[in-house]
């Protein structure tokens, strides 16, 4: 592992010296040095800042949303509360690359119209850097507004003021009365028409800061963060109480007790870790009580403040939908992964048979995943979860120097040449390792390169270098012909 990490972002993972080897190499091939810096910083950065949308139900927000981002992802429909339970997006603006969390659905009659805005408001901003406040200027500030203004006063975090339905000058007028709300300047916008979202946005990237305050491994040796993530009564809570040698999580047969995630220090195996339980996920979040909404928008909290995230799934039923859902979202989130099949000691011999057949063909496409089989219920095998969580997370912040990975592609490109297609063969001209926590490749490439082979380069750099329990992001930049070198 190579730690020689710059202090500066702009060269990712790269030194100094690599990174101006590095350019010369790409200067070699023709390729157009600026969009290589690019590729490279793109590829390397850490974790990205997180901007929350909040705000009453039907103000816009999903609308909202799917303007950052650029593309209809989040649901939108004209009546309150139909957000599904993906509630984090990347976004790029201006050449910035931010996190967006959606929380545009919850059922609004729960605990009350305050009490549910509010409590969807305070799970968002936790998990925030900064903060944007969307109000319906038609209908002006409500009762529901101040309360998720004190909300944010309280957070001191960076806010933007949002002022939608502003569809033209006449709307204006109507935005300005907001200026009451004591938050600073209100933003007119029609996030339907999209007029105005281009200045907002500078705004919101102006309260955002470059990079998250949260330091994954922080140079004070804090805890490593766990999040225990998986489906209601899936044994969680059991699991944190048996690792933790004690009751410290209420445990009911009933699924769904735990609402909150709890932060625990926990030693283990000689050192402290910090587990979050988090409440499960349930599937079809716009049908639920909201108190299930606000389960999955904290786990999705929960899974961006982790480090590695330990998926639970119950051995005794058929993995779901939902198991692989859960998985899809730590891994897109781009953290070090364990799987836990719990009650694993109450399985018969047919059972175990079928498991691994489901796991064959349900999770054919993580065979890289940490796993363990466990019983929360009993301790047996919970010796293994640390060495497990280790593993993960050392192939999570392993890094290949440039050098050594341009070696290794060499050879693949002379033993497994890529396939000819329409008479030409693409080959991988290099690559570099521009980020870890996860690994993060650029390939540069005299043409494209196939899916197929795109898998069959992941799978020999997972032989070679063992990146065990952690997703591996490879990028590929195809040269341009007009800059091609002799």
């Amino acid at each position: 592992m190579n730690d020689q990490t710059p202090t500066g972002d702009e060269h990712g993972a790269l030194g100094d010296a690599e990174y101006a080897e590095f350019m010369e190499l790409a200067a070699e091939e023709g390729f157009d040095l600026e969009e290589v810096e690019g590729d490279i910083a793109a590829a390397g950065h850490g974790p990205l800042p997180v901007l929350a949308v909040v705000g009453r139900p039907n103000v816009g927000k999903s609308t909202l949303v799917n303007r950052i981002i650029g593309r209809r992802e989040a649901v939108v429909e004209d009546k309150p509360g139909v957000t599904r339970d993906r509630v984090t997006y990347e976004a790029d603006w201006n050449g910035r690359r931010f996190k967006v969390v959606d929380t545009g659905g919850w059922e609004q009659d729960v605990l009350g119209i305050d009490a549910s805005v509010a409590m969807q408001a305070e799970f968002a901003i936790e998990a925030a850097d900064a903060v944007v406040f969307v109000v319906d200027a038609k209908v002006g500030a409500t009762d529901t507004d101040e309360a998720v203004v004190k909300l944010l006063r309280r957070s001191g975090k960076p806010v933007v003021l949002v002022a939608n339905k502003v569809d033209g000058p006449s709307g204006e007028a109507d935005a300005a009365m907001l200026w009451s709300l004591g938050l600073g300047e209100p933003h007119p916008i029609s996030a339907l028409h999209g007029r105005g979202t281009g200045d907002m946005l500078d705004a919101a990237l102006d309260a955002l800061p470059e990079a998250p305050a949260q330091t994954f491994g922080t140079a004070l040796g804090g805890p490593r963060r766990i999040a225990l993530i998986g489906r209601p009564n899936v044994g969680k809570s059991s699991l944190l109480n048996k690792v933790a040698g004690e009751e410290r999580v209420v445990v009911n047969e009933q699924a769904g007790t735990t609402r909150d995630p709890v932060d625990e220090l926990i030693e283990l195996a000689g050192k402290t870790w910090k587990f979050v339980d988090t409440a499960g996920i349930r599937r079809r979040v716009h049908l639920q009580e909201g108190a299930d909404y606000y389960a999955s928008l904290r786990t999705a909290a929960a899974v961006e403040k982790a480090e590695v995230a330990v998926v639970l799934i119950d051995a005794s039923e058929s993995i779901s939908v939902q198991d692989q859902r859960i998985i899809t979202m730590a891994v897109e989130a781009g953290r070090a992964l364990v799987i836990a099949y719990n009650k694993w000691d109450t399985l018969d011999e047919e059972r175990r048979f079928y498991l691994e057949r489901e796991i064959e063909r349900d999770l054919v496409q993580i065979p890289w995943a940490m796993r363990v089989n466990v019983s929360a219920r009993t301790g047996r095998h919970m010796e293994k979860l640390v060495p497990a969580i280790e593993t993960a997370l050392a192939g999570w912040e392993t890094r290949i120097p440039t050098g050594r990975l341009n070696a290794f592609l060499g050879e693949i490109v002379a033993s497994h040449p890529h396939p000819i297609r329409g008479g030409k063969q693409p080959r991988i001209l290099f690559g570099t390792q521009a980020g870890t926590k996860p690994p993060r490749f650029v390939l540069f490439a005299s043409g494209f390169l196939e899916a197929g082979y795109r898998r069959f380069v992941e799978r020999r750099l997972r032989e070679e270098f063992s990146f065990d329990g952690t997703p591996i992001h490879i990028s590929v930049r195809v040269r341009e012909k007009r800059s091609k070198k002799k």
